[in-house]
């Protein structure tokens, strides 16, 4: 079995086992008690806070835990929505391509009577920080750009439109779940208010994530009813989640120059191997994007029936986010870069982890060929396009 759907989840790394299970079994009280058992736990937090805080140069009180990304996203958007609602400014940045969870948040704010602009996404998947600045106004109150496409792995220049955002006094917000622990973090130095983090795409456990905010911007509340998180996010902490966090974030910041040079010469053979399938076109930059990410389109085909006949194979894959699984539209990200519906229904996400082999590879490669030929014998959109009744796009 070859597994390349990372960018869905990771496979929890040995020692963020070791130390969920640590904690579950032995320091398992309640942080917000007074005894020294909950002290314990309390300690154990508060490292892991330090030490998340120390590996994205941020300070302790500047991270608050969550669920995971979604509920980061919902919480940094709506809190600088509320604090320029305060302001008289009701107009908000982001981008076509954004996941979900900002874009739905962004929808809601809406019929709040805020203005949203969302920009255009150019064909290489890149958004251009001169853009973001020609559409900042008077009234603009926050830019929210991705760090890492989850779809199509493109990097933005994050610090590039940071730095645009600080000049103006707008709060720049990233999702940077797809980028923490597998590219380099500097909130400081990439001029970032606020930012986005899951545990389970960096080899943590489900269900636990973090947000950072820099510290003087008030947090709003998505969950009342205790004073956990310094009292911006009821509920009794995840203790055990949070320290596996903390110990995978560790392994993952530390390895990842040796991962990033393994990783981006296993991306490029999948890459050159796949470009060698007719009428297939590579979607996103070939160079900025994300080292684990290949994501492909294939003229003639239904992604669906690809990934379905690829499991049978052995090879685990997706046709974009696990979050939108079932949905019979095709992938707003690939709607966003210009790829026609016909064409963004044959898509294709490889996104491949430390563990792969050559082997793995090969095998990748030869089986996505042997499927697409297989599908494309059968269907009758592919015998109008080489039968000329039809133009071929890729």
């Amino acid at each position: 079995m070859i597994y390349a759907d990372n960018a869905a989840t990771t496979k929890m790394s040995p020692a963020a086992i070791h130390t969920m299970l640590s904690v579950l079994e032995q320091n398992y009280g309640n942080p917000s008690s007074l005894y020294r058992f909950g002290q314990h736990a309390k300690e154990i937090l508060e490292n892991a806070r330090q030490q998340i805080a120390s590996l994205i140069n941020a300070e302790p009180r500047e991270i608050t835990f969550t669920s995971g990304g979604s509920e980061a996203d919902n919480q940094a958007i709506l809190s600088a929505a509320e604090l320029g609602k305060k302001n008289g400014k009701k107009h908000i940045i982001s981008s076509a391509f954004e996941h979900h969870a900002v874009l739905h948040t962004l929808q809601k704010l809406e019929k709040d009577g805020f203005e949203v602009t969302l920009l255009d996404v150019h064909e290489n998947g890149l958004i251009l920080p001169e853009e973001v600045e020609k559409a900042i106004r008077e009234d603009t109150c926050l830019v929210t750009v991705m760090y890492a496409n989850n779809e199509i792995g493109t990097i933005q220049p994050i610090a590039e439109i940071g730095a645009i955002c600080r000049q103006h006094k707008v709060l720049f917000h990233t999702d940077a779940v797809q980028a923490v622990g597998h590219l380099p973090v500097d909130v400081r130095a990439q001029n970032i208010d606020m930012l986005s983090a899951s545990a389970h795409k960096f080899h943590g456990p489900k269900g636990v994530g973090f947000l950072y905010v820099k510290k003087g911007i008030h947090l709003t509340n998505l969950i009342e009813g205790g004073a956990q998180e310094r009292g911006k996010r009821a509920g009794t902490e995840n203790v055990p989640g949070i320290a596996a966090m903390a110990t995978a974030l560790k392994e993952s910041v530390d390895s990842i120059d040796k991962n990033t040079a393994y990783l981006t010469h296993q991306r490029d053979r999948l890459i050159s191997g796949l470009k060698k399938i007719p009428h297939s076109a590579l979607n996103g930059d070939e160079n900025h994007r994300l080292p684990s990410n290949v994501n492909f389109c294939f003229e003639g085909i239904e992604g669906e029936a690809l990934l379905l006949l690829l499991d049978q194979k052995g090879i685990m894959a997706s046709s974009g986010s696990a979050c939108t699984s079932g949905a019979l539209d095709p992938s707003h990200v690939l709607l966003a870069i210009g790829r026609v519906h016909d064409v963004a229904h044959g898509s294709l996400r490889l996104s491949i982890g430390e563990d792969i082999t050559d082997n793995d590879v090969d095998e990748i490669i030869r089986s996505v060929k042997e499927v697409v030929e297989y599908l494309r014998g059968f269907s009758p959109i592919w015998r109008d396009l080489v039968s000329g009744k039809k133009q071929f796009i890729l």
